[in-house]
Parts: C-alpha cells; structure tokens; sequence
C-alpha cells in the first residue's frame, strides 16, 4: 500500500510539475509495478490489450477517416447557412455542432478539427475568433459524456470496474459494466447546458473589449498580421551582384544583419524555393524574395550592393497566393516540437516552412525566433506553400488554424466513412460484441474502401494518449489488488463521518475534478474510480453511481487553460488570459457539478 501510494504521488506530482514527459511519467510507473510485483507479471501490460485502449485507436483512426472525407468541410458550410451571419446564431449553431461530433471523436482530436473549421467562420462573418473559440472549447468539454466512445475516462471505466469486481468483498453484489449509451441522459443534459449557458451569458462572461488585434478577420489579410505581429510591408526582388558583400553568406548570416527583411524565398540558377534553409549560400546573381517596408528594402539593397525589384518577376510563382503565404499555427499538447527551440527544428529544410514570429500569450517574439523553445499553446506565424503546410500538418506537431485554400482530399469516400462510422455504432449498440471489436470494425471498413491508408492511420494514433492510458490502467488495479482504495475510503469516511451520500458523492466529485485541473482526466479517473467505489460499497451507495460521477467530473476542468489540451490549443488563437478561464469557468464549473449529481443521481435512484 505504501509503495502504491507512493506511485501514486509520484504519478500527481509529475504530471503537474512537467519535469518528466507524461507518457515517460507512465511507462515508469508501470514498469515500476512490474518489477515490484504489486501484479502479476503477466498482468503488467495488459493494459495496451485492453478494450479501453484498442477502443481509443479506433476512434482516433475514424475521426481521422471523417476529416479526409470531407465531413469537418460540410460542416462549415451547414453552420455557414444556419447561423446566415449573426453573431448570437453563429454561436449557437457553432456550439451545437461542436456538441454532436463531440460525442463520437475524443476531445482534443476535435479542437484539431474545429479551430480551422471555426477560423473559416471567423474570417466570412468578420466575428472575432475570440468570441467563438473558447465557447467552442468548453462545449467539447460539456458534450463528450454523452457517449460510451469519445471521453477516455468513460472508455477505461468498463476496466476500471472489472478490476474491481475481482476484488469486492464477499457478498457484495458484481458492479455491471457501462454500455454504449448508458451515460446519455447525464450527457445529453450536460450538452444542452453546455449551450445554453454560452447563449445566455457569453457576451456578460466574454471581454467585451475586444484585444485590438482579434478585432481584425484572421484571414490571409496584410492588415491582421501587420496589427498582430508587426509583419507589415511590401514583397521585393533582391539580386545580389558581384560586389554585394552577401556573397558567400548563408541565409542564417544575412538575417542576423542589421536592418535585413524578411527572407521568404531564394533562387539560385534555375532552382528557386520558398523558405531557404540557414545555410543555403548566396552567389552572383542569387534573387531573394523578401518581405518588409519599402523604405526599409531600399536602405538594405544600397548597403549590401544588390538590385531591388518590386515586381515578383523571377519568384511570382513562389508568392502566388493561391499557392503560397502566411497563415498561424498552434502547438498542440502532444506535439514532438514542446521544448525545442525553433532553430532545432530547421523548419525550413525539412517542411520548407519558415517561422516569422512566436506569440504566447501577450508576448510575440519577432528578434532572434530560432532561439525561441516553443511550449503548448504556441501559436507560430508561418511563410510557407499551402501544399508544405498540409504536410507538415499531417505529423500532429502542428495544427493550422487560418483558412488556407486546400482542397477536400477524398471527397468521393465521404459516403464510406459515413457508413463504416455508423455501421461501428450500430454494432456496439445492437450487439453484445466488445466497444473495441465494434470500434475496430469501422475503422477497418474505412481502410479497406480507401478512406484512409494505412500510413494515414497510423498518423492519426496519438501515441501519447495511448501509452498514457495503457500504463496508467495498472495502476488503478494496483491500488484495488494491494487494498490501498479500502484503506483511503476509510480514511475519508473518517473525516467525513456519517454524511450523507449527496455529501460523500460532492467530496468524491470535487476532489476528481481538482486532480483533473492538474493531471491528465485519465490519471485522475484510474485514481478515483477505486477509491469512490470503495466508499459506496462500505456506505451502501451504488458503486455504479460513485463511478460515473467520477468519470464526468474528470472532464469538468474548466478553471484552468492547462487543465485539458483542448483547452490549451485555442488559448492562443483566441488570445486567452487566465482571468478569461477563471470568469467563464468557474460559473460553468458549479453548474456542470450540480447538475452531474442531480441527474446521476435520478438515474441511480
């Protein structure tokens, strides 16, 4: 028991401190387990086959097969209809929307997705993203118990429950696994609340100030990145003559004199390429493509020798804006590129994507970008061709939030993925099979009929997810095996005495969603479900009830901006500040707990 507490702390405190990766973080732990026999060895890694993580690949595979479809495109345009420009219908609309597919794609997988289908909205309506995206986040949050397949702390409920079961006390009565739609009623009325609340108190809660910069259409617009990042001016022709001083620099060189613009793009000889690396060299005859003030361009071009042309005659192609500009892109929670400076990256040589400016926060870093370390939540303003962005996108290290010109990549399979996506509902529903069989089946359907390939499939897995929740699961069988989750429920009904059970199912609730604020809400699921299942067996609640409402309130974190990677990704591109979480979630916080209890509770009665 001491060693599994010990885990335990180990666990919380690292997932808050963020020394240690929290993928890193888990396999420790369960490796740690394995070599301490707290379980059987052959039990240790159980957890990767189990349903709950099987399930979780699937559904990320899915939702990656709707995206490719088309689905997220259709999308905008609906809400596009509906909402017909007001601001009050485009929220509403935009939420509800948001609502329904978060019921079936998990959480931050859908931020991916709505931040650029939101971003669209913004730039055809000329409503500010700042009014949409945080409205947006928090209904993913709201709305993603109302289905068995989108939350993972609901998908590693069912094992949770069966470690338990074998471990109950004599008598005591086997707790029955959650089916598919076992949970709607609890979400369905999250959900409606969720929307509700934003119609009715968005425009008290949001600033009403808009930040001068979010006025402003986030589209591909000279003005927005001017107003934002102070990337203004005019594009020009440098050659560099035989007399230029450039000559026999590198790119990385000629940035960091004084006064250089932007350099965008190179040709040398008949090779010519957006975003050159730092050491591409400069010869005779060399053209860049750069960005800045006229005045400025001239004032460089007289001091290093070179020919200045204001008309793109040998790099149009390159700045042809159909096929190439600035847009913004966020750094998701799970990017590789957290912690890494932008110069470590070389950008520029791997993608062809250069980064102009970091902007975290209130701070946008313009001097000396290479040695910036990005964090999550980062938003990069980039130059690149759309094609390259696209690509580099499809790694998950970033994700695009402008509305750059892309074409539906197979929107002749939107009927395929449709189906398969049903068809693996349908199973789980009407069937006794496994979620993750079920779950299985569609997104092998999907890739069978060419909605996705394989390579793509296995971009879509967020492998950070996966080895989180697998490594943590034997955890939580650890804490029902060694009796750790007896031991604290007595301790708390020690404290608590004889409360209630409205009493002791409140502590429960408010004590996950506080570990849910600083750790992962799978972390604090496999933590509490044991502990709260414990208390209701030694109290006579219903163990069914005291693990759904730790299951719910994991994903209530809307106090903090850190509390849920969903949270953290439209943090900068709505320009968030921690007392905007605090205003609209704290209010949102009461409500969602209140009504998690009362309608748990009539399920339950």
């Amino acid at each position: 028991m001491i060693l599994v507490l010990g885990l335990v702390g180990f666990t919380m405190l690292m997932l808050v401190l963020e020394w240690i990766r929290a993928d890193m973080v888990a396999l420790l732990v369960v490796v740690t387990i394995g070599l301490t026999g707290l379980i059987p060895g052959e039990q240790v890694f159980n957890g990767f086959a189990g349903n709950a993580v099987i399930a979780i690949i699937a559904i990320m595979i899915m939702g990656a097969g709707l995206d490719r479809a088309g689905v997220l495109n259709l999308t905008a345009s609906f809400v596009m209809r509906m909402a017909r420009g007001m601001e009050s219908r485009l929220g509403v609309v935009v939420n509800s929307v948001t609502s329904l597919f978060s019921a079936v794609i998990p959480s931050q997988a859908l931020a991916a997705l709505m931040i650029p289908v939101t971003s669209r909205l913004s730039a055809r309506t000329g409503v500010p993203m700042s009014r949409l995206l945080l409205p947006m986040a928090f209904c993913i949050l709201t709305a993603t118990n109302t289905t068995l397949i989108a939350n993972s702390p609901l998908i590693v409920l069912n094992d949770l429950i069966a470690s338990a079961n074998s471990n109950l006390p004599p008598g005591a009565h086997t707790i029955p696994k959650f089916g598919l739609f076992s949970v709607t009623p609890v979400g369905l009325v999250l959900a409606l609340v969720g929307i509700a609340f934003f119609w009715l108190f968005s425009k008290k809660l949001l600033p009403e100030r808009e930040d001068e910069r979010l006025k402003v259409t986030p589209g591909r617009t000279e003005s927005y990145f001017a107003d934002t990042y102070g990337i203004a001016g005019e594009t020009a022709e440098l050659t560099v003559t035989a007399e230029s001083p450039l000559v026999g620099m590198s790119i990385g060189e000629v940035e960091q004199l004084h006064g250089a613009p932007l350099i965008l793009a190179i040709k040398n000889g008949n090779e010519s390429r957006v975003a050159p690396p730092s050491d591409q060299m400069i010869w005779v005859g060399t053209v860049l493509g750069v960005l800045a003030p006229k005045d400025a361009i001239n004032a460089f071009a007289n001091n290093q020798l070179c020919r200045v042309s204001m008309r793109m005659r040998q790099l149009g192609e390159q700045f042809n804006t159909t096929r190439a500009g600035i847009s913004e892109a966020v750094v998701p929670p799970s990017s590789r590129f957290i912690k890494q400076t932008v110069g470590e990256l070389r950008l520029r040589k791997r993608f062809g994507i250069s980064v102009l400016a970091v902007n975290r926060g209130d701070e946008v870093f313009r001097e000396d970008v290479r040695a910036v370390a990005l964090r999550a939540g980062d938003t990069l303003v980039l130059h690149s061709k759309w094609r390259d962005l696209m690509l580099a996108e499809e790694d998950r290290d970033i994700v695009v939030v402008t509305d750059i010109p892309k074409e539906e990549q197979r929107p002749g399979k939107i009927w395929q993925a449709v189906g398969f996506f049903v068809l693996a509902k349908c199973l789980a529903l009407f069937t006794h099979l496994d979620l993750s069989v079920a779950m299985m089946t569609g997104a092998v359907g999907m890739l069978l009929t060419g909605v996705l390939n394989m390579d793509e499939a296995y971009k879509a897995i967020n492998w950070k997810t996966i080895f989180v929740t697998a490594c943590l699961i034997p955890l939580g069988w650890s804490m029902d095996s060694t009796g750790t989750a007896s031991w604290l429920a007595q301790e708390v009904l020690a404290i608590l005495g004889h409360a209630p059970q409205w009493a002791l199912q409140l502590s429960i609730a408010v004590l996950t969603l506080l570990f849910s604020q600083v750790m992962s809400n799978v972390g604090a699921t496999v933590m509490m479900v044991p502990i709260a299942i414990s208390v209701a067996v030694t109290t006579g609640g219903n163990p069914s009830a005291y693990a759904l409402i730790v299951a719910v309130s994991s994903s209530n974190t809307f106090l903090l901006s850190s509390g849920h990677p969903a949270l953290m990704m439209v943090a900068g591109p709505g320009g968030y500040r921690g007392k905007d979480f605090l205003r609209v979630g704290l209010p949102l916080t009461v409500v969602v707990l209140a009504i998690t209890l009362v309608t748990i509770n009539l399920m339950y009665r």
